[in-house]
Parts: C-alpha cells; sequence; structure tokens
C-alpha cells in the first residue's frame, strides 16, 4: 500500500490551488462589438460597468456596423453587438435586439459656414463641394435617402469625396480640411468632431432616423453579464450619456 507522505499533500493543495485559480478565479472578460459612432459612449459605459463588476473587463471592438456583423457571422468571439441599423443587426443573426437609441443626419459645414448652406438644396447649388460617405456606410445610406426624399441631386466633388471606404470621419476631415464646403452626416459626428465643424439641421432629417440596436450574441457563456450591460445602457446612467454624446436615448 502507498502512503502519502505530508509533504506530498502540501504539493497536492498547491496544484489543486493553481488549477483552480486558472479556471473560475481569474478575471471575466465580456467583448462588446459596437458601431464606430460609440466610440465615447461605450467607453464610458464599458469603464462605469467594470466598477460595478470587480473581476469583469470589458473589451470594446469598434468598427463600421456591417464589417462587425460580418465578423460575427464568420465566428468572431463577440459576446454583445451594439449596431447602427436594424438590417446590420438582422445580418448579424443576434436575436430580439433592443433599440437603445436614435440618431439623425445634420449638414456639416467649416466654422463660420463661408458656402452659407442652409439646407439640402444649397448641396446641389454651383460650385458647393459635397462629400457624402460610401453608401454601403450608415451615413451614406440616410445622405442618399434624406437626399431623395427632398428631390436633390448632389455629385460628390472630386473622384475620392464617397470612396468605397469613406465614413463620417473621412467627410468631416474633408470639411475640416476646406476639402469639401459641406458633408451629410449624422448629428452625434458632428458632436463628436469637439467643435470642429458646425451642424447645419434640416426638416427631412425627420424622414431618416437612424436606429441603435444591442442585443445578445448567439453562443455567447455569458449572458447574464450581456443582459446586465443591456440595462446599464438602457439605464438613467446610460441615457445620460447617450444624451451628451448627441444621440435620443429610447427606453421602449
Amino acid at each position: 500500500m502507498n502512503h502519502v507522505t505530508p509533504a506530498t499533500c502540501v504539493a497536492l493543495a498547491v496544484v489543486l490551488l493553481a488549477v483552480t485559480g486558472c479556471g473560475g478565479g481569474g478575471r471575466q472578460t465580456l467583448t462588446v462589438f459596437a458601431d464606430t459612432s460609440l466610440t465615447a459612449t461605450f467607453g464610458s459605459l464599458g469603464k462605469t460597468f467594470e466598477a460595478a463588476h470587480p473581476g469583469v473587463a470589458v473589451r470594446l471592438d469598434f468598427g463600421g456596423s456591417g464589417a462587425l456583423a460580418r465578423r460575427i457571422v464568420q465566428g468572431a468571439p463577440a459576446d454583445l453587438f451594439a449596431a447602427a441599423g436594424a438590417a446590420t443587426m438582422r445580418a448579424s443573426g443576434a436575436p430580439s435586439p433592443r433599440v437603445f437609441a436614435r440618431d439623425r443626419l445634420q449638414i456639416a459645414v467649416p466654422k463660420g459656414n463661408p458656402a452659407h448652406v442652409a439646407n439640402l438644396k444649397d448641396l446641389a447649388a454651383p460650385g458647393v463641394r459635397v462629400a457624402l460617405c460610401a453608401e454601403a456606410a450608415p451615413c451614406g445610406a440616410g445622405a442618399r435617402a434624406a437626399l431623395s426624399a427632398a428631390g436633390v441631386t448632389v455629385t460628390p466633388a472630386g473622384p475620392d469625396q464617397n470612396g468605397p471606404d469613406q465614413n463620417a470621419a473621412g467627410a468631416l476631415t474633408k470639411v475640416r480640411l476646406g476639402k469639401a464646403d459641406a458633408a451629410l452626416v449624422y448629428r452625434t459626428d458632428v458632436r463628436a468632431a469637439a467643435g470642429a465643424v458646425e451642424g447645419v439641421d434640416f426638416p427631412e432629417a425627420a424622414k431618416v432616423v437612424e436606429d441603435y440596436l444591442v442585443a445578445t450574441v448567439p453562443g455567447t457563456t455569458r449572458i447574464a453579464l450581456t443582459r446586465e450591460f443591456v440595462d446599464l445602457v438602457l439605464s438613467d446612467e446610460g441615457r445620460r450619456v447617450l444624451a451628451a454624446a448627441g444621440f435620443t436615448p429610447v427606453t421602449g
């Protein structure tokens, strides 16, 4: 019969503690895929969530909603998806999404509005250079819908003004650098520019409102954490952070 010595017991205990620590006792990571326009808001809410959940790290992965949806379908590890646009959310396959915010378009102009752009029709005036986002980007699809609703036809100035990869940041950069007199982007994009450009409201924007939705990604093992993060987004704190960024919070 083999006898277990006290020294062996101590060694076994150390091994068991190490194994346990490497398992459930370590930090958990909640991976959130979110549209680029949510960088500031979800960055703030992620820190709030971590402060309220010791041992949980929130990993935020930002990008275009369409690209993120494709990554989810291809099996990229994500627990939660916050997307711009219902169609993009459907493409991800994430079930039962909830609308948590809305955004609407503005005309972004350089400081002082040198081209005196006051409405969508002014974008079609001779000599006015307009930057549009790529059609695949939310600001691109929204801009074209708004222009169509107003019966306005705009030809972007320059061969790269609405390139296939141009997002709101690219369009705003052209306005800020004086390469465009105006761009059609969302109100939150103008707010995020921190005064580098000015925003001009127009009535047709009410007809083109972008919904922001959030949903748990199928297959995640962190369902409880994803639900708690959604609760934070829909809470008073979440609404305050979203409103400060220019979104219209939705609680329904």
